[in-house]
């Protein structure tokens, strides 16, 4: 989305303050210096004069959606089966993070720019948690040395849980988020991922969830889930 639309849609300025406001250079994007005509994606940090973009004017929205294999994580409205579109939301949602197109589970959906930055700036060491079924057997040095971290794209992953569930799948708790981690750390081991799927973030998990169907966060998660980000 234009960084015009995305903040006029927050109710904070028009799309012509907007530009007033990249002109004077007082608008970033994850710590860059806007500049005229920039794109803006759901999980990006934009500042205003180094503030969060207040989303006052509407009530804030948490869903869970159980993700379907398919669906792509984003908000651009030209991108077939993207997770907007799909969840159908009657008001402006965005997702929270990531599950690539061949994943499945676990996601979140808000309208809350603030929990936005909070998980998104960086892990903050919060648990998300994966069923894994790869090709060929797991091994007990399959697990050992996805536990102690592999090498994937010129850095070593963070120590992990990884937990052998049966004889091609494993369970595994990240505290971090790279690109595509959880393949690129199997095919450096010589594994290739079948299916994956994310089964819990923090305090919430998939329970009650059938792929495709979403939810409203229930209160008591929710304040768990925010005492957690504070």
């Amino acid at each position: 989305m234009r960084i015009n639309k995305y903040i006029s849609e927050t109710g904070y300025c028009s799309r012509r303050e907007t530009n007033r406001l990249i002109a004077a250079g007082r608008i970033t994007i994850n710590g860059k210096v806007c500049e005229k005509g920039a794109d803006v994606e759901p999980e990006d940090i934009v500042l205003i004069d180094g503030e969060e973009i207040p989303f006052n004017d509407r009530d804030p929205v948490y869903l869970a959606l159980n993700k379907p294999i398919g669906i792509v994580c984003t908000a651009a409205e030209q991108v077939e089966g993207n997770i907007i579109q799909y969840v159908n939301y009657p008001s402006r949602i965005f997702a929270i993070g990531r599950l690539d197109k061949a994943s499945e589970g676990l996601i979140f959906l808000t309208n809350d720019g603030d929990i936005v930055n909070k998980m998104m700036r960086s892990e903050h060491n919060h648990d998300k948690e994966y069923v894994v079924t790869v090709d060929k057997p797991v091994t007990d040095e399959f697990v050992r040395a996805m536990s102690q971290g592999v090498e994937i794209m010129n850095v070593v992953t963070k120590p992990c849980e990884v937990y052998k569930y049966s004889e091609n799948v494993f369970r595994i708790i990240l505290t971090q988020g790279l690109n595509l981690q959880i393949r690129r750390m199997c095919k450096a081991l010589g594994y290739r991922v079948l299916k994956l799927e994310r089964i819990r973030i923090m305090n919430v998990t998939l329970e009650g969830l059938e792929r495709g169907q979403w939810r409203h966060l229930e209160k008591q998660e929710l304040e768990n889930l925010l005492s957690m980000l504070n």
